[in-house]
């Protein structure tokens, strides 16, 4: 019984090869055995027969077993403690670990006769199970999202998500067939017929829900009026949470499609399944980044909004409050939908100003004099510790501040 194993990592997820049990003897001593799953190692035979020049390869590969786990900061730890080298297949590092207690003996992947991976087709068929771990790992993530999201919304707004997402039926259950197929074990070349055109209309519902978030922003940008930004504000709260709906089930079957594919390109062209697999990396980090421009800019110009409306309290309290409050929860559902495609929040809540620290505050007298027009002050006075505040003189002016003080108040 050997006691060797060897540990791969590409960056989002962490595969331990070797001897079923020094496998999870080594995973267990760590705490993580209960947040693996089978690597589906058995899938290598067919590729060790495929590629010429492995002779031997499906029963070494037959012999030893495979954990696979998502990239945390605890897995992430193991990689850093055993020095994981680069190999020459790209984004890819391994190392040999002689003992799984310790790490008194441990080799490069080149340099080690014991390891199993040591013929790079193989080193990129495994990268390749690897990639499709990690996007069935999202792909679950998105559904709990999307289950939570589901419980959230109203009647409305579900009815308008789903009559947005019925354009993707047909791509969605082509999809979900090839994965039935792919999980029993089938050969996916009559079902990779019906899904490899899928893209595109996923491509084209992904990008319609990406124009109704910039629609939100830009309707937030035209808008000056304090009353004019709050009723924008609570249209973007109730819409926005129907788009990233969408956004997240576009992102789920793009993955979806991505394991496939990676199943077919090991099947018809097992040479270039490195190649497809660095593209699907690339494409799929485009996909990331543009939902991220638009989100993002979607946040700044919302929390600009409330800015405004916090340097407006005297006269706008109550919609100031709403803008506030509908900006929160937009960010609250922007970083629900961030969290399942591994994108850290970066947002804190908006407090709304107190009327009290409103009225000592210059810049809000100022604000509210512009609006009351240039007429409306009449003088100053110093309050507390040096603080200036404009004393308003027009009766319209003063009213207004009147009525939020009184709200305020009760």
């Amino acid at each position: 019984m050997s006691d060797e194993i060897e540990l791969i990592s590409d960056g989002a997820g962490l595969a331990v090869i070797g001897e079923p049990s020094a496998v999870e003897r080594f995973l267990r001593a760590r705490g993580l055995l209960t947040f693996t799953e089978d690597l589906g190692l058995h899938r290598l035979g067919a590729l060790a027969q495929a590629v010429d020049g492995i002779a031997g390869g499906a029963s070494e590969i037959a012999a030893n077993s495979g954990r696979w786990l998502k990239l945390t900061e605890e897995s992430a730890a193991v990689v850093q403690e055993f020095g994981l080298m680069e190999t020459k297949t790209a984004g890819i590092s391994h190392a040999m670990v002689g003992d799984p207690g310790s790490i008194s003996k441990w080799l490069q992947i080149d340099t080690s006769r014991g390891a199993v991976l040591t013929n790079p087709a193989m080193l990129a068929g495994a990268a390749g199970i690897m990639a499709q771990l990690a996007r069935q790992a999202e792909i679950r993530e998105i559904k709990a999202y999307l289950q939570r999201i589901d419980e959230k919304i109203d009647d409305v707004r579900r009815g308008q998500r789903d009559a947005v997402l019925a354009r993707m039926d047909g791509v969605a259950l082509a999809i979900e067939e090839g994965l039935t197929v792919r999980e029993h074990g089938g050969h996916l070349a009559t079902v990779w017929s019906k899904v490899q055109t899928a893209a595109g209309s996923i491509a084209e519902t992904q990008a319609h829900a990406l124009r109704a978030l910039a629609a939100h922003a830009e309707k937030l940008e035209e808008k000056a009026k304090i009353g004019d930004v709050a009723k924008a504000v609570r249209a973007a709260e109730d819409d926005v949470a129907v788009w990233l709906a969408v956004l997240a089930r576009c992102f789920e079957l793009h993955e979806a499609i991505a394991v496939l594919e990676l199943d077919r390109v090991a099947q018809a062209a097992p040479d270039e399944l490195d190649g497809h697999r660095l593209g699907l990396a690339v494409a799929r980090e485009k996909r990331r980044e543009l939902i991220l421009e638009h989100t993002a800019r979607l946040m700044n110009r919302l929390e600009a909004a409330a800015d405004d409306a916090n340097l407006n309290v005297l006269l706008h309290l109550p919609a100031a409050r709403a803008i506030v409050g509908a900006v929160n929860q937009v960010g609250a559902a922007v970083d629900d939908f961030r969290e399942p495609l591994s994108i850290e929040p970066v947002r804190d809540q908006i407090e709304t100003t107190r009327w009290r620290e409103a009225i000592r505050d210059a810049e809000q007298w100022k604000a509210a004099a512009m609006e009351a027009g240039p007429k409306a002050v009449a003088g100053a006075a110093v309050v507390g510790a040096g603080v200036l505040v404009v004393i308003p003189q027009t009766r319209g002016f003063a009213s207004g501040v009147l009525k939020s003080a009184l709200r305020t108040l009760r």
